[in-house]
């Protein structure tokens, strides 16, 4: 089951087959108490800048651009650093990616999933 990256909403009802549960939100989701999200691991490093979450909130036909500035965001060495402790735990379980995003196949998840499991 090594290196199996998964995608939920956080609203989702948490399941065993989730594995270890990865926030990949830089801020903690709206209504939804620490408790009854049952994060393993808050990798907010990992989100966008505030800058460019911002920015797409104000943008969303710019989706291209955006994924474009967040790619380039993903080379920092701290971002690297979170992907490789993301990694390290997906090495050894079933890892989901839990997003409070309304609409997951155009955020930031999608470009965050393929650069785990590209490996780069």
């Amino acid at each position: 089951m090594s290196g199996e990256y998964r995608v939920k909403r956080v609203y989702e009802a948490v399941a065993g087959a989730d594995g270890k549960r990865v926030l990949v939100d830089r801020l903690w989701p709206r209504g939804v108490p620490k408790a009854e999200a049952e994060v393993d691991v808050w990798a907010k490093g990992a989100a966008p800048s505030d800058e460019l979450r911002r920015w797409f909130h104000e943008n969303r036909d710019e989706y291209g651009l955006f994924v474009e500035r967040y790619e380039a965001e993903l080379e920092g060495e701290a971002q690297r650093e979170v992907l490789a402790e993301v990694r390290e735990l997906g090495a050894r379980h079933t890892v989901t990616l839990v997003t409070a995003a309304k609409d997951v196949e155009r955020s930031h998840v999608p470009v965050l999933l393929r650069r785990l499991q590209e490996g780069g």
